[in-house]
């Protein structure tokens, strides 16, 4: 089994990698293969709906391609991104739409995997919640089965306030959205 975390953030070392790093170290010490992108740095071309992915690959040849294939070979993906004005990030919006090719002629690669997202605010109630229903969306229309953060808290998934390392009660979201990704995919895995 393998756990991918991408990362949605133009920053590379800012608060949404701290977060989705915590995640991933979670997942590992569970036993689990992981596996980390960033998208800070990256150039992926927004789609343009020219539908091209119905009779094969994608018409971009950019840094998506990696990416792609990446999400094909996990069996849990975790996203991670800041709220930028309520919503994922520009970044993490791009990828997510050029997974198209991903449901195109019938495919659905990235059926039946889990995904669970983080959300990284400025403030508690900063955008999180719309971010991460953002992320869920993209989940079910890939036809992925959704884990959230679970009880105690119960939130649509692991939400983090300010910097990262040092939002105790948001790294507990963060940790309690990893177990319960690991414990899904190993209940998949022994049905």
């Amino acid at each position: 089994m393998k756990v991918l975390g991408i990362s949605g953030s133009p920053h590379a070392n800012g608060s949404t990698a701290y977060a989705l790093h915590h995640a991933l170290q979670t997942v590992e010490a569970q036993g689990i293969e992981t596996a980390y992108i960033t998208l800070a740095g990256t150039t992926i071309a927004p789609c343009d709906g020219c539908l091209a992915c119905r009779k094969g690959a994608c018409v971009h040849d950019d840094d998506m391609a990696p990416i792609y294939q990446a999400m094909q070979a996990c069996d849990g993906l975790i996203l991670a991104s800041p709220v930028y004005m309520g919503q994922v990030s520009g970044q993490l919006k791009v990828m997510m739409d050029r997974t198209v090719v991903a449901r195109t002629a019938s495919r659905f690669a990235l059926s039946g995997k889990v995904g669970a997202g983080i959300a990284c605010g400025a403030f508690r109630n900063g955008g999180q919640e719309l971010t991460l229903q953002t992320m869920h969306t993209f989940f079910l229309q890939q036809d992925m089965l959704v884990v959230s953060d679970g009880p105690g808290y119960s939130h649509s998934g692991a939400t983090i306030v300010g910097k990262a390392s040092e939002d105790r009660l948001g790294l507990e979201t963060v940790e309690n959205l990893a177990v319960r990704m690991v414990r899904e995919l190993q209940e998949r895995a022994g049905r």
